[in-house]
């Protein structure tokens, strides 16, 4: 009974030290989503990575909010999303590339591993210099597709659903839809 009282205090300081240092490193409005209720959610591992590979190690260094450090932010004053979807950045290999546009990520939408989201492409008469960027707006509820890329401009509707590997090079507004392929089509409606 006193050990189990002991854990119990222990992990409660645990969970108040890591409130304490996520306020300390991150922006609090990120720290407030489903992932850090319970205060024993998965959040907190988040936290604790990110503490060491961005702001100790410099990945993704200037991301304001906890990110894998095997993803690449590139211009995250321009990516927004709900807090709740913090887990779209836990996975691996995703490039969200939004420094000169903004991408817009709806509430309750699932991005995979090696997802790709760009604002803007090179420009092809001077391949170091940027064209004008153009806004990507990612509807609620939908879900990208592992090895999927989403060029500028695009806009998906509520509830769509890309495939793995596709290259969505227009826009769907209507939303509930399946699209796949290269370039992306509506292969089935929800």
């Amino acid at each position: 009974m006193i050990k189990k009282g002991i854990k119990t205090i222990v992990k409660y300081m645990f969970f108040l030290i890591m409130e304490q240092l996520a306020t300390l490193f991150f922006d609090s409005k990120y720290i407030l989503g489903k992932h850090f209720q319970p205060r024993q959610g998965q959040g907190w591992f988040w936290v604790w990575r990110s503490i060491w590979t961005q702001k100790l190690l410099g990945f993704n260094k200037k991301v304001p909010w906890p990110v894998n450090p095997f993803i690449h932010i590139n211009g995250a004053k321009n990516l927004h999303f709900h807090p709740d979807d913090l887990n779209n950045f836990q996975t691996i290999g995703s490039y969200f590339q939004c420094f000169q546009a903004s991408i817009y990520i709806g509430k309750g939408t699932y991005i995979a591993s090696n997802v790709g989201i760009i604002t803007s492409n090179h420009n092809p008469a001077k391949l170091e210099e940027y064209s004008e960027g153009k806004d990507v707006i990612i509807g609620e509820n939908c879900w990208i597709g592992m090895n999927s890329v989403i060029l500028p401009g695009v806009v998906l509707g509520d509830n769509t659903i890309v495939g793995a590997g596709s290259v969505v090079t227009r826009s769907f507004l209507e939303g509930n839809y399946v699209i796949a392929g290269n370039p992306a089509k509506i292969i089935k409606e929800l």
